[in-house]
């Protein structure tokens, strides 16, 4: 057994799934659009400031966290960007479960 083989495999297994192929077209379909690129873009950053803020243990701002759910309530009246937070919800359970097997698999060496 090759860990290597088995790797590629799952990372080609990876991109021909389902979860993968509509997560892309969706993004490619948001990002065609540069007006609503931006905003998903602007979203997706105090998201992620918020969530480093998170596991930095340091508490959220009220005012970026109203800015974030504001931003998100204005994004997902547009049918294509709720589609595409969708595909990108189920893609990133997909690799959640991918890491979470995969680190089972190892847990008693960490």
């Amino acid at each position: 057994m090759n860990v290597y083989d088995d790797v590629n495999n799952l990372a080609r297994s990876l991109r021909e799934s389902k979860e993968y192929k509509e997560y892309k077209t969706a993004k490619d379909a948001v990002n065609a659009d540069p007006d609503l690129k931006n905003k998903i873009d602007e979203f997706e950053k105090i998201r992620y400031e918020e969530q480093v803020l998170a596991l930095q243990g340091e508490k959220q701002t009220e005012e970026k966290m109203k800015k974030l759910q504001d931003l998100y309530s204005i994004l997902v009246q547009n049918p294509m960007v709720k589609d595409y937070f969708d595909k990108e919800v189920r893609f990133n359970v997909m690799i959640a479960d991918v890491n979470r097997i995969i680190g089972d698999a190892i847990k008693d060496v960490l």
